[in-house]
C-alpha cells in the first residue's frame, strides 16, 4: 500500500501566476533614497530568518494566495507611480518574479526589500532592488549572500541595520573587503529603531567620513513603531 501523500494546503502551493499576501497598502516610503514617497506596499507571507530586531513576525505566516494580475489591479487603484514588494522575504516565493515583471510592465516604478540572504540576479533588472545585508545583532549574519555584490546594479541598494558598535566595525570592514565603495549601487545605514539612537551612529558615520547614506526607518517616527500597514 502506497505511503499516504502530506497534506498541503493548497493556498501554499507554489505557482507562478500567483504570491500569497499578507496585505496591501498605501502609506509614505520610510526607508532608501526613495525615502518621503507615496508608494503602495504589496507584503508578501514568509520568511527563513528569524532576525532578532524583525518587526514583521506577523508576515511570516497567513496571509491568501492572490492572482499577480489581482495584485496589479489592487496597486493601480492606489493611484500612486511607486510600489514596494515586502515582506517577510518575498523572494521565497517562484510567482514574485513574475509579479515584478508585471508591476513594471503596468509602467510603475517598482522597489524589492529582500534580506541579503538569497541572491537577486534573477530579479528583473529595472527593479530597485534595497538588499538588506544582515548584521552580527540580527543572529543571521552567517546565512548572507556575498554574490549579491556581483548581482547589484545602479538601480539598487545596500543596506546595513546597525545595532551596537560590533555591528557598525563589521559593516565597515566587510565594506573595505569586497570594495563596495565602488560598486555602482548605493550603501545605506541605519538604525536598529529604540536599541542605538541614530545621533550616535550618525556620529560614527562622521568620524569616519564614511560615504553612505544615513536614513532612519521614517515611519517609525511618524506612527507607532508597531502599527501595521503604515
Amino acid at each position: 500500500m502506497p505511503a499516504a501523500r502530506p497534506h498541503i494546503e493548497p493556498r501554499l502551493v507554489p505557482t507562478a501566476d500567483s504570491v500569497v499576501v499578507k496585505e496591501i497598502y498605501l502609506s509614505v516610503q520610510g526607508e532608501s533614497s526613495h525615502s518621503g514617497l507615496l508608494c503602495a506596499f504589496v507584503r508578501l507571507t514568509g520568511c527563513h530568518l528569524r532576525c532578532t530586531y524583525c518587526d514583521s513576525e506577523f508576515a511570516f505566516h497567513g496571509g491568501k494566495r492572490m492572482k499577480n494580475a489581482d495584485i496589479i489591479s489592487e496597486v493601480k487603484a492606489l493611484n500612486t507611480p511607486n510600489v514596494e514588494v515586502t515582506g517577510g522575504e518575498p523572494l521565497l516565493q517562484p510567482g514574485v518574479y513574475p509579479l515584478m515583471e508585471g508591476l513594471l510592465d503596468a509602467g510603475l516604478k517598482v522597489l524589492l526589500e529582500t534580506s541579503g540572504a538569497i541572491d537577486v540576479r534573477l530579479v528583473p533588472p529595472a527593479v530597485h532592488k534595497i538588499v538588506d545585508m544582515k548584521t552580527p545583532s540580527s543572529g543571521e549574519h552567517t546565512r548572507n549572500d556575498y554574490r549579491n555584490f556581483a548581482s547589484m546594479n545602479a538601480n539598487d541598494e545596500l543596506k546595513f541595520v546597525i545595532g551596537s558598535r560590533e555591528d557598525y566595525d563589521w559593516s565597515k570592514a566587510l565594506i573595505a573587503e569586497h570594495g563596495l565603495l565602488k560598486k555602482p549601487y548605493g550603501i545605506l545605514f541605519s538604525t536598529i529603531f529604540d536599541k542605538l539612537h541614530p545621533r550616535q551612529l550618525a556620529e560614527w558615520v562622521i568620524e569616519d567620513r564614511l560615504p553612505v547614506r544615513f536614513q532612519l526607518q521614517m515611519h517609525k517616527y511618524l506612527w507607532d513603531p508597531n502599527a501595521r500597514g503604515v
